[in-house]
């Protein structure tokens, strides 16, 4: 796309060597090479498709562009002497357009100058591993460079959805997020598959631009977090006036005319028909054609790694596997985390310097194990850090939560009016210091940062209550959350 607008940078030479080759210009890989490059070590990186990856083109940057407009109207409406100025629909044109602007018309010229001025050399092409440290890349018009890394060897290729295998799927031409986040007409109807967070922020998008959506989930929705928040976001949802069914699944499609709706056959026997259909149902690693069968690994598969992602069962101590191809956490913002610390990593072990990798190490991706944060910017946001209750008491700790209802917070209600929300701490009873927490209510993802320090940094609880909240702010819940724990 845009092919001829790229800032090519090949180098001239057919063979080069380099200390560290990064496969993969996502943010993920960006940061990769900078902090390479920050350590001292030269520094390839090869692309094939845009510099900047799925995140700034197709996911992250586009999905919020677009959401934040439909939630702004959202939050107007919520407040009385606003509610009445919004008297209009949202100008569709004028959010495609500002979806566009931030995905710089899907020109990333911009980012290929970027890694240019931090002395990063780009290769275009398809890349492939070539045995120990070896990688062949293969441009479009079919001009090879063999490189070679001397140090490191990072692998920062990303993921691709995932489509079921059911009858007619080829036929009814579905959507992924890709399609969700660059189409630029509204259909007037449309079925979502899928009730993880992909799914419920592109409810969120497309029935706030008009589309009447109807989102389809197999068990409830973010089941990867507390209960409350899908349940809390289905209702949003529904009273956004999305169609939410769950615990329906689709077994078939039919699509006879390539121009008009596509039919969707459930598994209660009902039917369903859409102008158009997306599926986000999983993600799979971009494993499966870059040579992983020539150093001993199988073809499409996750990466194992240890705490620096330096990949496990390679014989050398080369090969690293950042951001979502480690399965650790499919998050930009986790994968720029892991790249960073295996970025100071390579440059440690180039040096000869020590590693730190012990838990909360300066080469250690600690926070990948337990501290994990997260939001969903549907409507209410959904936003979490660390264990749910469930998976901290499936890990063996003794916890207690602590539950407390937005309204009870004075900052809440000025903020909106009848604001609704919930919150929750997990707290380790033996330590006391919290696991987790999980918040949901408008502009909750501002939160989060406060819970993830306090997780990340084991702050003990009777520490954390002098961390005052300023009035009249939603932050209040902070007090609300530990007086309820201090009083049992």
């Amino acid at each position: 796309m845009l092919r001829e607008a790229m800032n090519e940078t090949h180098q001239n030479q057919q063979d080069a060597t380099y200390d560290v080759i990064v496969l993969g210009t996502g943010p993920v890989g960006q940061n990769a090479a900078d902090h390479a490059r920050a350590a001292g070590l030269t520094v390839a990186a090869v692309e094939r498709e845009l510099v900047g990856g799925e995140c700034s083109y197709w996911a992250c940057v586009p999905s919020k562009a677009l959401l934040r407009p439909v939630i702004a109207v959202a939050d107007a409406r919520r407040v009385d002497g606003a509610r009445q100025a919004v008297t209009g629909l949202l100008d569709t044109a004028r959010v495609f357009a500002r979806r566009d602007h931030y995905v710089t018309g899907w020109n990333d010229t911009g980012q290929a100058e970027w890694l240019k001025s931090i002395g990063v050399d780009l290769f275009r092409g398809h890349a492939r591993l070539d045995g120990p440290r070896r990688v062949t890349v293969t441009r479009d018009d079919g001009a090879r460079h063999t490189l070679t890394a001397r140090h490191a060897v990072a692998v920062a290729t990303g993921s691709r959805p995932v489509l079921p295998d059911i009858p007619g799927i080829e036929e009814a031409r579905p959507w992924t997020n890709r399609h969700g986040t660059d189409a630029s007409a509204v259909p007037g109807r449309l079925a979502i598959i899928g009730g993880g967070g992909v799914g419920v922020e592109m409810a969120t998008l497309w029935q706030g631009l008009g589309s009447r959506v109807t989102l389809l989930a197999r068990r409830a929705l973010l089941p990867r977090m507390e209960p409350f928040a899908g349940d809390l976001v289905a209702r949003g949802l529904t009273e956004a006036g999305a169609d939410v069914r769950i615990g329906v699944q689709v077994s078939a499609l039919h699509r006879p005319d390539p121009a008009g709706p596509v039919t969707l056959s459930l598994d209660d026997g009902g039917e369903l028909e859409a102008d158009e259909v997306m599926f986000a149902t999983g993600r799979a690693p971009l494993t499966d054609d870059i040579g992983l069968e020539t150093v001993g690994l199988a073809p499409g598969s996750w990466l194992d790694v240890d705490t620096t992602c330096l990949v496990t069962g390679v014989e050398g101590g080369w090969l690293y596997a950042l951001g979502d191809v480690n399965h650790h956490a499919l998050l930009t913002h986790q994968g720029k985390y892991q790249a960073r610390t295996a970025g100071d990593a390579i440059g440690a072990r180039a040096a000869g310097r020590p590693v730190d990798d012990g838990p909360w190490g300066d080469h250690a991706t600690t926070a990948d194990r337990h501290a994990v944060p997260q939001v969903f910017f549907t409507d209410p946001e959904a936003a979490a850090v660390g264990l749910s209750a469930e998976e901290a008491s499936r890990a063996g700790h003794r916890v207690r939560t602590v539950d407390v209802d937005f309204d009870a917070a004075q900052g809440a209600g000025l903020y909106a009016d009848g604001y609704r929300g919930r919150a929750r701490l997990v707290v380790d009873l033996d330590r006391e210091i919290l696991l987790g927490a999980t918040f949901v209510g408008p502009g909750v993802s501002e939160l989060l940062h406060s819970a993830t320090v306090a997780v990340a940094g084991e702050v003990p609880l009777k520490r954390l209550r002098h961390a005052i909240a300023c009035f009249p702010t939603v932050s209040e819940i902070w007090l609300l959350l530990l007086e309820a724990y201090r009083r049992g």
